[in-house]
């Protein structure tokens, strides 16, 4: 399967913003989608997942802040990201993962599939 991430840019501290990740070249509900960040001289951190049925996960720094969904209809998965904090400024990336569980995937080794990234710097 191919991911493709978008949605990133520059918003100011409190702003909002989206991020889609469309997926080709296999059933797309079939996956466990997940996102996952990294900023500046860090390692690759979990942000949020998605199971296969709809069961959501989030690292506790974004909850409350960020919502994960998935349009199957559309092969997309998607992160809503409200009251943005500067310490949220990563490159963000999505993940498929084929393992057939309905538990949401938090670690990076579970999935096999990796979008390119998208850039969110938020300024305060």
């Amino acid at each position: 399967v191919q991911l493709q991430a978008s949605g990133g840019g520059l918003v100011q501290a409190g702003g909002s913003l989206r991020l889609s990740c469309a997926a080709s070249g296999r059933t797309f509900s079939d996956y466990a989608m997940g996102w996952f960040r990294q900023a500046p001289g860090k390692e690759r951190e979990f942000v949020s997942a998605v199971s296969r049925s709809g069961g959501t996960k989030y690292v506790d720094a974004v909850k409350g802040r960020f919502t994960i969904s998935r349009g199957n209809a559309r092969n997309t998965v998607y992160l809503q990201m409200n009251s943005l904090k500067p310490e949220d400024t990563a490159i963000y990336y999505c993940a498929a993962s084929y393992q057939v569980t309905e538990v949401p995937l938090t670690g990076p080794s579970m999935y096999n599939y990796w979008g390119q990234g998208t850039l969110v710097t938020v300024s305060s």
